[in-house]
C-alpha cells in the first residue's frame, strides 16, 4: 500500500496580508496546524527561503480563472539581498506576458538557478567577488587590486554563463564602472536607482536581442575563418598546374564524396619539365578521412618534387611507395595511381599504372577508348619491391586524354545494384564528344551525369583531369 506523502504547509491568506483571519470558533484546518506537528512543516528541518518564496511570486502569474500565464522570457537577478531589492514590480516582455524572474544572493545559488530557460542576467556589481578574485584584489594574484579586479564577480558570471545576455547594475554615481562592465562583455548596464519595471523590461529584452546578434555574428565570423582554412586546404590538394609554354589545355574536376564537404582522399597534378614534356598524375588513396586526404597531398608534393628533379617512371613509383610506407597511419593504406608522361611533340606518352583505372582518349573521328592497361602493375604500398612498367602509347596530332579516379565509375545505374564501370563510361564519353562538348563543359556534363545515374551523391571521392591538344 503506497505511503501517503504530507502536504506542505500553505501560507494562510492572513499572513500574506490578502484576507482577515479565520475567527477563533471556527476551529482548527490544515493551513492553521501548530508547527511540528509533520516532519515536512518542522522549523527545525525546513525554513522557508526568501529566495523560493520571491521565485514563487514573481514566476507565475494566475489570472481570474486560476490558469499559469505563460512566460517568454526568464531573469536570474544575482544581488545580495533579493529579498529588499527594489526590483519588485511586475515585469512584461514585448507580447504583455510576464516575465519570470528567478533570485540568487550568490553565485553558488547563481550556477544552481542557471539553467537553460534562463535568457537573461541581472547582475549586481555590488555583489561579493569569488574568493581568488579576492586575493588577487589583496595583491596575492595577477590583479592590482583596483579598477578591473572591481569587475572580478562579472567576468565569473560571463564565464559561468557565455551564451547568456548579462545586465550589470550599479549605483547612478558609478556610470564608469557601468560602462567597464559593457566593455568586460555585458550586454548594458543599468542605475540601481534610476530602475523601473518598464525600464527594466526594455532592457532584458534588448540584452537578449543584443546578444543573440552577437553569437550570430560570432558564428558568421567562424564560419569565415573555416572557410578561409577551407581554401587553404583546397588550395593543397587540388593545385595549380604548371604548363607555361605547352600548347595542351587543361581542365580539371573533383568532387569530394557525400560524407565529406571538401576533403578526399584523391590527388592529382600536371607539370611541365625543362625539355618539354608534360606529366599529368591522378590517384587515389584508400579511405576518406582527413588522414587520407592529407597522405594524398604528401603524395602530390613529392610526386611533383621527384618529377621536377628528372625522376620518371619505375623509379619515380619507387620512391612514392617509400613516401607512403614511411608516412601512412597503418600498414594496410595504400594508394593507387596513374601517370603519364607526354613527349614534347605531344604525338606519343609513356603511361604508367599502379593498381589505377587506365585513361580513356578520344580524337577527330576515333571514338573514346581505353589506354593499354596490360601492364597495371599493384598499388603503392601493397608490395615491397615492386615494379611498374612503363608503356609507349601513340596519341596522334589531335586528341583529349581523360584521366580519372574510381569514384566516376563506381556509382551505380538505377536503383539495382548494377554500376556504370569503365564501358559505360567509355559509352558516356563518347556521346557527349559526340554532342561537340569539350574541357571543362565535358567534365561538368560527365560528373553531373554519373550523379544523376547514382540518383544522388556519390559515396567516393571523384577526380577527373583532361588534357587536349589540337592541330
Amino acid at each position: 500500500m503506497p505511503v501517503p506523502v504530507p502536504r506542505q504547509r500553505a501560507i494562510p491568506a492572513a499572513e500574506c496580508g490578502q484576507a482577515p483571519a479565520a475567527s477563533p470558533d471556527s476551529g482548527p484546518s490544515k493551513e492553521q496546524a501548530p508547527p511540528g506537528t509533520n516532519p515536512a512543516e518542522n522549523p527545525t528541518t525546513r525554513r522557508d527561503n526568501p529566495t523560493e518564496k520571491r521565485e514563487k511570486t514573481t514566476n507565475e502569474t494566475t489570472d481570474q480563472h486560476g490558469s499559469t500565464a505563460p512566460t517568454n522570457l526568464t531573469l536570474l537577478l544575482i544581488e545580495d539581498d533579493p529579498g529588499g531589492s527594489p526590483i519588485v514590480p511586475d515585469l512584461l516582455d514585448q507580447s504583455g506576458k510576464p516575465i519570470r524572474v528567478r533570485t540568487a544572493r550568490n553565485l553558488t545559488e547563481a550556477e544552481r538557478l542557471l539553467t537553460d530557460d534562463v535568457h537573461c542576467i541581472l547582475l549586481d556589481l555590488a555583489l561579493s567577488a569569488p574568493a581568488p578574485a579576492r586575493a588577487s584584489a589583496d595583491g596575492n594574484g595577477d590583479g592590482d587590486g583596483s579598477g578591473d579586479d572591481e569587475l572580478a564577480v562579472l567576468r565569473h558570471v560571463l564565464e559561468l554563463a557565455p551564451q547568456h545576455a548579462v545586465l550589470a547594475l550599479t549605483s547612478s554615481s558609478d556610470a564608469e564602472r557601468g560602462a567597464e562592465a559593457v566593455a568586460v562583455g555585458a550586454q548594458d548596464y543599468l542605475f540601481r536607482d534610476e530602475l523601473d519595471g518598464r525600464l527594466l523590461s526594455r532592457a532584458i529584452r534588448y540584452a537578449v536581442e543584443r546578444k543573440r546578434s552577437d553569437s550570430a555574428e560570432r558564428r558568421l565570423a567562424e564560419g569565415r575563418l573555416r572557410a578561409q582554412e577551407n581554401r587553404r586546404l583546397e588550395r593543397g590538394l587540388l593545385p595549380t598546374p604548371l604548363l607555361a609554354g605547352s600548347s595542351l589545355r587543361f581542365a580539371a574536376r573533383y568532387r569530394p564524396g557525400r560524407s565529406r564537404a571538401l576533403l578526399g582522399g584523391d590527388f592529382y597534378d600536371v607539370v611541365r619539365t625543362p625539355d618539354g614534356t608534360v606529366h599529368a598524375m591522378i590517384g587515389d588513396v584508400c579511405g576518406h578521412g582527413p588522414d587520407e586526404a592529407a597522405l594524398g597531398v604528401e603524395l602530390r608534393i613529392a610526386w611533383r618534387a621527384l618529377t621536377l628533379a628528372g625522376l620518371c617512371g619505375d623509379e619515380l613509383l619507387g620512391t612514392l611507395q617509400q613516401v607512403l610506407e614511411h608516412e601512412r597511419s597503418d600498414d594496410e593504406i595504400f594508394a593507387t595511381l596513374c601517370a603519364v608522361d607526354i613527349a614534347p611533340d605531344g604525338r606519343r606518352a609513356g603511361l604508367c599504372l599502379a593498381g589505377h583505372p587506365s585513361p580513356l582518349v578520344a580524337g577527330p573521328g576515333t571514338p573514346a577508348r581505353l589506354l593499354p592497361y596490360d601492364n597495371n602493375g599493384p598499388a603503392l604500398g601493397l608490395l615491397p619491391g615492386a615494379r611498374w612498367p612503363r608503356t609507349q602509347v601513340e596519341l596522334g596530332a589531335e586528341w583529349s586524354l581523360m584521366l580519372y579516379t574510381d569514384g566516376l565509375i563506381e556509382g551505380h545505374v538505377g536503383e539495382g545494384r548494377e554500376r556504370l564501370g569503365q564501358d559505360g563510361m567509355v559509352e558516356m564519353v563518347r556521346r557527349q564528344f559526340a554532342e561537340g562538348l569539350q574541357g571543362e563543359q565535358l567534365l561538368r556534363a560527365t560528373v553531373n551525369e554519373v550523379r544523376e545515374l547514382n540518383g544522388g551523391e556519390l559515396a567516393d571521392d571523384v577526380a577527373v583531369v583532361l588534357l587536349d591538344r589540337t592541330a
